[in-house]
């Protein structure tokens, strides 16, 4: 009996013991995870944290500060589970935002949208709500968002890309500068992937030497820190990129960016740039404008309008920048915004997770429309739920580069070149054939040949011209959609123009089956002897009874003798009046001279020189039918004519 009870007192102490030594075990995993969390080493602290939980699950400090982990280096897709265990043990509004962010980038956008919701739930903070609420109105514009360029498809340079990061390239006199991990020695911690460093290889365009990549030879890469995004001027005499992260107390705390200079021969030394300011201040992602003049970069200074903001810093007299300028809340927002792109028509390209777009970082471009600054979601063949950011274009809009973390990758961060696969248009020939013809007294027509005929575009400009054949047939090549005009003339001949369109005389893109089709069309051009002194009836020139003011239907009909007047420079024409003979003949002159008046003050009103004119009324003098009976047969008698009296040139 006493010996069971010794026994039992010996196992109770040996629990109590294993207790007390898990306890201190735990105690002091948590304080290396948290040492690790507060220098930044993100992913050791993801991985002490882990082995916490797997003893302790709800353990709600572990499941924070994973999830605050994978935030902060940038990894917020991987945090929803860990924040939904914090919400359950102490909800509050960051527990709750964040994993709406996280959600997000896993592209569960009504879970998000609810996450939201409970966050602004948990605060009274005006501010708060606001960032909230924006992000639930980024998420209903999604469905909103069409691409800016439908056909252009992104493909990943698996040639270029490693099994690490690559990222942000940049093309400059024929080699294609970039950043990556391949071949690091060290482990940044707080991603568990290499440190990264700067790289180069031969360019055409996006056609890469990706079998001969080179360290970047201007200056030497430096060993135990984050050599990142490269920019270089348009003049390739300035390399400025952002470095930092590094794992010794003697450097800069945070990424800052460094300038090296073309001196005598070679690259200076990399040096800390004035823009930075303070040396806490995050500094990355450097871009030239298209002249040099301008610096674009992000920053997460105090003053911004979120996370990391885009600024400017124009250049000074001595060659440094300054100046410093936030680029404003068209461009900027709660979120981030980097990776500027400048373009020479003044669009700016960057990418931002604070604007409407799908996941994390998407690509924008700020332009204006319709005389309005607006910013435009790239759309979902260049975004994704994951980051997407660093465009560059070696032939704009055509082609170039971004880089991407998506699905499908070759590693982390995965360099992508997209072009414009817009299928060439169909082509359309249109071939116009002409035939000239001329009109004779008898009203019959037959061929005209060696007529000169000009073809002129819609500005009046010559496109081309040629005689007419023996059988009076030309031809002009036209294209569709367009509006032409023609002259024809001949020794004589009254010179005659004509307008000719092929607007809605040729299948649309979407009609077309062949890739060339020819559409044969035609026309013709007549023309009508220019004999001194024979008369010339102008049909359908009609006066209300007994007026001589010229109606709207007799002033279309004077128009083409305008443009007869216009087209023959040359001549002069009398223009006379006819009237039937059922009045007396002192009424008949006096109406049909106020009538020919009447005519000829309606085309010295179009443009012609009135010395070319003359009026004259012969009331009842010339009839064509005597002794008329009918109203036809009068109306016959009552005529308007012109003949040509004079031929000056």
């Amino acid at each position: 009996m006493k010996k069971a009870t010794h026994s039992s007192l010996i196992s109770s102490f040996l629990l109590l013991w294993g207790f007390l030594l898990l306890q201190v075990s735990c105690t002091s995993l948590q304080q290396k995870a948290q040492n690790q969390f507060s220098a930044g080493e993100y992913q050791v602290a993801i991985n002490s944290y882990s082995k916490l939980l797997e003893k302790e699950p709800d353990n709600s400090k572990a499941n924070l500060y994973i999830a605050e982990s994978y935030r902060l280096s940038n990894r917020v897709e991987k945090a929803a589970d860990f924040y939904e265990k914090v919400s359950e043990e102490d909800a509050t509004f960051e527990s709750h935002y964040y994993q709406g962010k996280s959600l997000k980038g896993q592209g569960q956008y009504e879970e998000a949208t609810a996450a939201f919701e409970a966050a602004k739930k948990l605060t009274m903070d005006d501010e708060r709500i606001a960032l909230a609420e924006k992000e639930i109105q980024n998420i209903e514009a999604i469905s909103s968002i069409e691409p800016i360029w439908p056909n252009h498809e992104l493909e990943n340079y698996e040639l270029l890309n490693t099994s690490g990061i690559d990222y942000a390239p940049v093309l400059s006199e024929n080699y294609l500068y970039f950043t990556s991990s391949r071949g690091a020695g060290d482990i940044y911690p707080a991603t568990g992937q290499g440190y990264t460093r700067l790289f180069r290889a031969r360019a055409e365009g996006v056609n890469v030497d990706a079998q001969n990549v080179q360290t970047l030879p201007e200056f030497p890469n430096e060993g135990g820190l984050n050599q990142g995004a490269i920019a270089i001027s348009p003049d390739g005499n300035t390399i400025i990129y952002a470095r930092g992260n590094a794992g010794t107390k003697n450097d800069l705390p945070d990424v800052s960016l460094f300038a090296s200079y073309f001196r005598g021969g070679g690259f200076t030394e990399p040096i800390f740039m004035p823009v930075n300011g303070e040396p806490e201040y995050w500094n990355s992602t450097p871009a030239f404008s298209p002249d040099g003049e301008v610096l674009y970069f992000a920053s997460n200074r105090p003053g911004g309008f979120g996370g990391s903001d885009l600024y400017k810093s124009t250049k000074l007299a001595n060659g440094d920048f300054g100046n410093v300028v936030n680029m404003g809340p068209e461009i900027n927002t709660p979120g981030n915004e980097m990776f500027p792109r400048p373009m020479p028509n003044r669009e700016f390209y960057f990418s931002s997770d604070g604007h409407p777009g799908y996941g994390k970082l998407d690509l924008f471009v700020y332009k204006e429309e319709e005389g309005k600054a607006v910013v435009r979601n790239l759309g979902p063949n260049f975004n994704s739920l994951a980051d997407d950011f660093g465009i560059f274009f070696t032939d704009y809009p055509k082609e170039g580069f971004i880089t991407s973390n998506r699905e499908g990758g070759k590693g982390d961060d995965d360099i992508y070149y997209f072009k414009d696969m817009t299928p060439p248009p169909k082509v359309v020939n249109v071939l116009l054939n002409v035939e000239t013809r001329e009109r004779l007294e008898t009203g019959e027509e037959k061929i005209l040949p060696q007529t000169r005929v000009v073809l002129y575009d819609e500005n009046n400009q010559t496109i081309d011209g040629n005689f007419s054949s023996q059988n009076g047939r030309l031809r002009f090549p036209l294209e569709p959609e367009k509006n032409y005009s023609m002259i024809a003339s001949k020794n004589g001949y009254f010179t005659k123009s004509i307008p000719y369109s092929t607007v809605g005389k040729t299948p649309s893109q979407d009609e077309l089956i062949e890739q060339v089709t020819n559409i044969a069309l035609d026309t013709t051009i007549v023309l009508e002897q220019l004999v001194l002194e024979r008369a010339i009836v102008l049909e359908n020139i009609y006066y209300d009874l007994d007026k001589a003011e010229i109606r709207p239907d007799a002033a279309e009909e004077l128009d083409k003798l305008v443009q007869i007047l216009k087209d023959n420079p040359g001549i002069r024409i009398e223009l006379s009046s006819h009237t039937d003979a059922r009045a007396s003949d002192a009424y008949n002159d006096d109406l049909s001279q106020r009538r020919a008046e009447s005519a000829v003050e309606y085309i010295v009103s179009q443009g012609i020189d009135s010395d070319r004119l003359e009026a004259r009324g012969y009331g009842e003098r010339q009839l064509i039918i005597e002794n008329a009976q009918t109203e036809e047969e009068h109306q016959t008698n009552r005529r308007t004519e012109f003949k040509v009296i004079e031929i000056t040139d």
